[in-house]
């Protein structure tokens, strides 16, 4: 039977992704002086199960390098040598080679031949210092043993014939067929291992198993009868001839049942068993421990599946259909008799309920836990500390906070930046805090927490802090609007100029100026506020809140003229409507409206739209107050219409970038309504 592997290439690669992502953490995470051997063993079946599944899909540059690599491992597991820091090193160098074969393989990037190369040598050369190896031996112990494990009934037996394969690969096959049944009997001969299993599952799931290290059309599978008291031993011959040591016989008896010869549904399986390698094609998910008797029968599935991101994105749009539909219903049922039609109006709000409900449900599948972002920085804070002759400590609080994939991925670039910038302007050398009588190992945290409707993030160190005079000495040179009497939160804010950078030389870490202002940028672009807090000589903490999600968003509804725009519910304070005596006119700037003893810059939508008001009086129409980046401003409009929440459509897409508006959306008459860009409005009307 031949199976097309090439339909779970993109399966492979992600799986091998996650497997790098968590070597590279246990690596990160390992004490040298003592390791955790269950540490050593997770670290050992990542390189494992990337070199069997990189085996299947012929991807023999990948197989060449975590063979070594596996080889190296294996002795350090063993306790045939001990693990130092240059292992470590080492191993997070053929991390990084493998990526970037990975990466090679997934996206057409060049692969650098030379450092594959080094690498090799390297590990080999490392490998090299060991002592010499025993001659491999398959591990028995994997086998059910009924005087041990509570007996099933089986529906099937299967005879397995594994020709031509290493006894470490049949020991890992030995435990992961083991998670579909008992394995009753095992026997060698002829250059093969045969293992004899009794089971309900079908031959298909036991191909998709042992294709990731044998080649399928070389995998002989057998059905047997059922036959009382089936457990064998391997001959002691056999044991001598291939040096895999003595095996006891199984005392377990199977009852005999009538064989079922029906095949099972094709499935691919994968298991995540602690204790033996991992495969890598989860088209269905199985649970990875080994199976306990279960009531009825009943196999206990994994609660997690794997679903394209296309699939996420075409339902949330539905949903998105659907919200806007329900708001058609909504605001057609609205002037109808309450009494008359009290069933059709009981049901249209039952809709509400229940559609809100579901696009809630929908919109949390697409939340990730910043656990994705978090874990990128382990490596990059170990590196730049090492190089930049500091010493530093790395923590993070709330990686299972959740937030929706699109603002994850656009999150990481900032983020990058500000736990760079805190490791090279905030925590000082360990001289410098020995003299200040500090720990010589500063402390840089990252944290997310969730407020309201938004997640908080925080990049916080026990640094120099933020230089004041420093700050504003570099804001006169390049010219920028400061007086002496600005407070600590303005002057933070200055660090967010364009081209402004207090470090005194330029190096390939920071120097040129470019970096925070694209992070503030950036954030804004999301929705998002930044704010400062820092004290000389205690450190520094940057605070981002973002918008859970950027799919459907709360709005207050406002009118100018005869079009409908749609303000974030986010950014709005209160709203008023102002006396005539509190609206003033200042010379070259505009007007102001007072609002409880603070003047408030006033921006008239109709002029910045250019469209017709029915009031062009501030006294006579509605202001709304917002707020972005601790300012804030008087929005003149002409009325309120209502809350609502409203799926946001991209304009830029669809049309082109429009200065103020940062989506659309389709009301529930049907019409369009724009979703103001409060951040952008404030900027250019300063």
């Amino acid at each position: 039977m031949t199976i097309d592997m090439s339909q779970f290439f993109q399966v492979f690669f992600d799986e091998a992704d996650e497997l790098l992502a968590e070597k590279e953490k246990l690596l990160l995470a390992v004490d040298i002086s003592s390791p955790d051997p269950e540490d050593l063993n997770a670290i050992f079946r990542a390189a494992h199960s990337i070199k069997g599944g990189a085996s299947t899909f012929g991807l023999t540059d990948m197989t060449e390098v975590t063979h070594i690599l596996e080889s190296l491992l294996d002795k350090i597991r063993k306790g045939e040598m001990a693990l130092t820091a240059e292992h470590v090193d080492a191993f997070l160098i053929a991390k990084d080679v493998l990526k970037m074969q990975l990466d090679g393989h997934r996206l057409g990037t060049p692969v650098d031949q030379e450092a594959v190369a080094d690498v090799r040598m390297l590990l080999q050369s490392l490998s090299q210092d060991a002592t010499p190896v025993a001659a491999p031996v398959i591990n028995f112990s994997n086998l059910n043993n009924a005087a041990d494990t509570p007996q099933e009934n089986y529906r099937m037996a299967f005879k397995i014939e594994m020709p031509e394969i290493s006894a470490e690969d049949a020991s890992a096959l030995m435990s992961e067929l083991g998670l579909l049944g008992a394995i009753t009997r095992a026997e060698t001969g002829n250059d093969s291992v045969i293992l004899h299993l009794k089971t309900n599952e079908g031959q298909d799931d036991i191909i998709s198993i042992c294709s990731f290290i044998l080649n399928p059309d070389c995998l002989k599978i057998t059905e047997e009868n059922f036959v009382s008291n089936e457990a064998g031993s391997v001959s002691k011959e056999s044991e001598e001839e291939l040096g895999y040591g003595f095996f006891e016989p199984l005392d377990s008896m199977f009852p005999p049942e009538n064989t079922v010869t029906a095949a099972s549904e094709a499935r691919s399986v994968v298991s995540a068993d602690a204790a033996s390698p991992k495969t890598l094609m989860p088209v269905e998910k199985k649970s990875g421990v080994k199976k306990e008797p279960e009531k009825n029968n009943v196999t206990q599935e994994s609660s997690t599946i794997r679903v394209g991101i296309e699939k996420v994105d075409q339902l949330i749009n539905l949903i998105g259909e659907l919200v806007i539909t329900q708001a058609m219903l909504e605001q057609r049922t609205q002037d109808l008799d309450p009494i008359v039609h009290e069933r059709l109006l009981g049901s249209v709000a039952h809709l509400t309920r229940n559609t809100r409900d579901l696009q809630e449900a929908v919109m949390s599948i697409r939340m990730m836990p910043m656990d994705y972002v978090f874990s990128r920085f382990p490596r990059m804070v170990r590196d730049l500390a090492t190089k930049l002759g500091k010493k530093v400590e790395f923590v993070t609080y709330g990686a299972s906070t959740e937030l929706d994939k699109g603002l994850i991925e656009r999150i990481v670039d900032p983020l990058t930046h500000l736990v760079r910038n805190s490791i090279d302007h905030g925590i000082e050398m360990p001289a410098t805090r020995l003299g200040a009588g500090k720990s010589e190992t500063g402390r840089l945290s990252l944290s997310s927490i969730h407020q309201g409707g938004n997640i908080v993030i925080e990049v916080s160190d026990d640094g120099g802090g933020l230089h004041r005079e420093k700050i504003l000495d570099k804001a006169r040179q390049n010219g920028l609007s400061i007086s002496d009497s600005m407070s600590d939160n303005e002057v933070w804010q200055l660090i967010f100029a364009p081209g402004f950078s207090t470090a005194e030389t330029v190096t390939d870490v920071s120097g040129r100026g470019v970096g925070m202002d694209v992070v503030k940028r950036n954030i804004t672009a999301m929705g998002g506020v930044v704010d400062i807090r820092s004290a000389k000589g205690y450190g520094t903490t940057i605070t981002i809140s973002l918008p859970l999600t950027l799919a459907i968003l709360d709005g207050m509804s406002i009118k100018i003229g005869n079009e409908i725009y749609i303000l974030p519910l986010g950014f709005v304070v209160e709203s008023l409507q102002p006396a005539k005596q509190d609206v003033k006119d200042v010379n070259g700037k505009g007007r102001v409206v007072k609002v409880r003893d603070e003047y408030l810059p006033l921006v008239p939508l109709y002029q910045y739209f250019d469209i017709e008001p029915k009031f062009t009086a501030p006294s006579d129409g509605i202001v709304v107050i917002v707020e972005v980046d601790g300012k804030k401003a008087a929005l003149f409009v002409d009325d309120l219409v209502g809350q609502q929440q409203v799926v946001v459509k991209n304009i830029e897409s669809n049309y082109k970038k429009v200065t103020g508006i940062s989506g659309a959306t389709i009301l529930g008459d049907g019409g369009v309504a724009l979703i103001l860009d409060v951040a952008a409005l404030l900027r250019s009307t300063r």
